[in-house]
């Protein structure tokens, strides 16, 4: 595609994803159904351009005044992902000196919030819990997150789908933390692979695995995944229990159940049952109260451990839908937790990295609960063999209670996990 018509449609997409009106993903797929055109090349390039925007959105809006053309075209310029000699051939010599001129600026001669592309409501919270950490991490959601894979536990072994992978010239690693997990080098298409078609793996972050592995669900036990959605830890939860015992796949919307099902007929797991609920106090949860072994409640929460991924979610946020969010996260824990039956596992977790999503939720409901008694996530971690578990927690008394996974220090995106045990 000529290098002009390329970043005047970048522009486009670029303005419609900066209206914030919905999921930057969902915008950019929905730009992709309308605009059949594009090839593999070009979408990457668009996609890539858009991401950036978001990343480095404070940046951009300072450098972009001062030069000329509509606000989304000069905010994709300074985004564009591609080489500069392409870019710079769509580019007249007005727009080509002005790039240049921001291209010359040094990060130490720029304003902190030009640097770190955060909105100041969420600076404070991250500079109190990372303190001299604060900087790599504001480094480390400026690059786009890995590609990790799980491997179905339940059907394949991970060396010999690395060595199936390895023949597609798609090379991966192990993941160091996740003993089911690859960590793949750049975006390949994997939907046509053999392994994929099988249900042999499925795109999960490493993060998310071990919060899967954490629950440790055993053969024949009734388990309940509360938040499922998609159903990506509840695939993870029913090979981890070997297709048996019963798995309830609840969430308030069926939209998000439907997306488990094509990747439950993939996985050939039988012991899966999705099912639709109202809400949290719906009459299902009554009639399986006291009944269920382990309660996986993965809460709807602000997202942001995910900024490397979403990074639209830092703009789309405030401190005002937190607040309204841990209100809701609290109320869906206690409801879950009287499902567990005496000597049975809750597991509360979120993809934030704000306290009030995390341990605020976690000791205000032990305050409430004290038939919950806390467990340490790093013994739990050590006990089903995860090298370097007690780098993976953090909180309690020995700093060990809770699992507190950071992009910068374990390349996961953020999260949180609590567990405790009903006496």
């Amino acid at each position: 595609m000529h290098p002009k018509a390329l970043l005047e449609a970048t522009a486009d997409l670029v303005g419609l994803v900066l209206k914030f009106d919905h999921p930057a993903d969902q915008v950019v797929s929905r730009f992709f159904r309308d605009h059949r055109e594009f090839g593999p090349r070009e979408r990457a390039t668009l996609a890539e351009t858009v991401y950036t925007v978001l990343r480095k959105k404070l940046l951009f809006d300072h450098l972009s005044p001062s030069g000329s053309g509509s606000k989304e075209r000069r905010m994709a310029i300074l985004g564009f992902h591609g080489p500069r000699d392409f870019l710079k051939s769509a580019l007249n010599d007005t727009e080509k000196r002005w790039l240049d001129n921001c291209d010359a600026v040094q990060p130490d001669d720029l304003l902190e919030r030009h640097r770190h592309n955060l909105p100041e409501w969420l600076v404070a919270p991250l500079k109190a819990q990372l303190g001299d950490g604060f900087w790599p991490m504001v480094e480390s959601l400026q690059q786009p997150a890995p590609l990790d894979l799980r491997v179905n536990a339940f059907t394949d072994k991970r060396a010999e789908v690395k060595a199936e992978l390895a023949k597609a010239a798609i090379k991966s690693e192990v993941t160091p933390f996740s003993p089911w997990g690859l960590r793949i080098e750049g975006k390949p298409a994997l939907t046509k692979l053999d392994a994929f078609v099988r249900g042999a793996i499925e795109v999960q972050d490493e993060g998310s695995q071990l919060l899967a592995l954490l629950l440790d669900a055993k053969r024949g036990e009734m388990v309940v995944d509360f938040c499922a959605g998609a159903g990506g830890k509840t695939l993870a939860i029913g090979a981890t229990m070997r297709n048996t015992g019963r798995l309830y796949a609840f969430d308030t919307s069926a939209h998000r159940l439907d997306a488990l099902k094509p990747r439950l007929a993939r996985s050939k797991l039988s012991n899966v049952h999705p099912a639709a609920i109202a809400h949290e106090r719906d009459e299902r949860i009554k009639r399986l109260a006291g009944k269920i072994d382990r309660v996986l409640v993965d809460a709807p929460c602000s997202g942001l451990g995910t900024l490397r991924r979403n990074p639209d979610l830092k703009w789309r946020q405030s401190a005002k839908s937190v607040a309204e969010l841990t209100a809701k996260q609290t109320a869906i824990l206690q409801s879950a937790a009287r499902l567990v039956k005496s000597g049975g596992r809750l597991v509360y977790a979120t993809c934030s990295v704000l306290p009030e999503e995390n341990e605020a939720i976690a000791e205000a409901f032990a305050a409430a609960n004290p038939d919950f008694v806390p467990m340490d996530a790093a013994e739990l971690l050590q006990a089903l063999k995860v090298e370097g578990a007690e780098t993976l927690c953090a909180g309690g008394e020995d700093g060990r209670r809770y699992l507190r996974l950071w992009p910068h220090r374990h390349a996961t995106d953020g999260f949180f996990a609590a567990v405790w045990n009903r006496k």
